[in-house]
C-alpha cells in the first residue's frame, strides 16, 4: 500500500508541476504584465481618495501609504513627481494565502500605485497577482491569486 500511496503522491505533484509550468509558459508567452492601470480623469490628491473608496469596496484596507516624492526627497534629495503606494490588504485573502504559503507575506500587501502625470490626469495601477503568483511553485495560490486578481480588476475598472 506505501508504494501505492508513494506512487500517487509522486503523479499528483508531477501533474501540478506540469500544470504550473504550462502556466508559466502561457504567462510568458503571452507577456502578461505585473500590473494593470487606468488613467484616471482626477487630480492626483483626489485619485488617491477614489481608489481608498474603491479598495474598501472590495473588502481591502490601506495598510501602508508611501509618498515616494517625499522620501526621495528627504533621503535623496531628488525631485520626483508625485507619487504614492498605497499597501492593500484584504485580510480574508491574505488569511487564506498565508495557510496555502508561509511565506507569502514576502509578497504582501498587494501594493497599487497612484502617479500624477503631471497633465491634469493620475494613473491607478495594481499588481497583477496571478502574475506574481507564477514565481510561486505553489499551485494552491492560483485560486487566490485569481480572486485578488478579480477584485482589484475591479477596483481598477471603477475608477
Amino acid at each position: 500500500m506505501k508504494c501505492k500511496t508513494a506512487e500517487l503522491q509522486n503523479y499528483q505533484l508531477t501533474t501540478t508541476n506540469y500544470q504550473l509550468n504550462i502556466l508559466i509558459l502561457f504567462h510568458k508567452r503571452n507577456k502578461m504584465e505585473y500590473y494593470f492601470s487606468k488613467i484616471v480623469p482626477a487630480n492626483f490628491a483626489d485619485a488617491i481618495e477614489l481608489t481608498k473608496k474603491a479598495l474598501a469596496a472590495e473588502g481591502f484596507g490601506v495598510i501602508s501609504e508611501i509618498d515616494m516624492q517625499g522620501k526621495l526627497k528627504e533621503k535623496l534629495g531628488v525631485d520626483y513627481k508625485k507619487y504614492t503606494i498605497l499597501g492593500a490588504c484584504n485580510p480574508s485573502f491574505a488569511y487564506k494565502a498565508l495557510q496555502v504559503e508561509e511565506r507569502i507575506g514576502t509578497m504582501l500587501p498587494c501594493n497599487v500605485v497612484v502617479i500624477d502625470r503631471e497633465d491634469g490626469t493620475t494613473e491607478v495601477a495594481a499588481v497583477h497577482p496571478v502574475a506574481s503568483m507564477t514565481a510561486i511553485q505553489n499551485t494552491g495560490l492560483q485560486t487566490i491569486a485569481k480572486e485578488v486578481t478579480d477584485k482589484l480588476e475591479k477596483v481598477i475598472n471603477s475608477l
